[in-house]
């Protein structure tokens, strides 16, 4: 793996206790931005396992005020409860909002599809590409984390692209398709034709 210590720095790390388990968190930052990030843990492991893990992208509409508009909270309930279940596992969170456009403007972007736009059709119009995000804080991450081999939760083939253009063995993707609602299928039906997102045919026909 390439070095990435002079752009991003590991911070401290404490117990997490949650409905789902006992995690631990452990805190990382982006040096020159002073952006923060997080991953959570549970579990051990030797660096020869094949880990669960899950890099989540921050969504507070989603994650933290239960928004439909999107699939965000779901997947990162069922990703946490995964690796809970699993006894193992890494979940990564990413302040990386809308896509890495940021939360105000994500919300400016909701009102362009509430008039009609789709979900990259209201990036571009803000002028923003589709997806902005930057993945590489992860390497240091998983390198802190002795994770090596990875069974990665996602429906985004970029995450996995990304990983292995990291050095880190993606032994398999397992698709992640909860919280698809009346409300979002237009939106994640638009993440899959026009993003390259995998999701169950049958599950956008409902």
């Amino acid at each position: 793996m390439t070095n990435q210590s002079t752009k991003y720095q590991y911070v401290s790390s404490a117990k997490l206790p949650t409905k789902l388990g006992k995690f631990l968190i452990h805190g990382f930052v982006e040096l020159e931005s002073g952006q923060e990030h997080v991953a959570l843990t549970y579990g051990e492991w030797q660096s020869s396992e094949t880990i669960p893990i899950r890099i989540h992208s921050e969504c507070l509409t989603g994650d933290a005020l239960f928004s439909t508009r999107c699939d965000c909270g779901a997947q990162l309930e069922k990703a946490l409860q995964t690796i809970a279940q699993q006894g193992k596992g890494v979940l990564l969170y990413l302040r990386q909002e809308g896509r890495g456009i940021g939360l105000l403007n994500k919300i400016q972007a909701y009102k362009l599809q509430d008039e009609g736009m789709d979900t990259v059709e209201a990036n571009v119009h803000l002028g923003f590409d589709a997806d902005i995000r930057d993945y590489g804080i992860c390497q240091l991450i998983l390198e802190k984390l002795n994770v090596k081999n990875v069974n990665l939760m996602t429906n985004n083939p970029k995450k996995q692209k990304a990983l292995t253009e990291m050095g880190i063995n993606v032994v398999e993707r397992t698709p992640i398709d909860h919280g698809i609602t009346d409300d979002n299928r237009h939106y994640i039906r638009t993440k899959t034709d026009k993003l390259g997102h995998q999701f169950a045919e049958h599950l956008l026909k409902k």
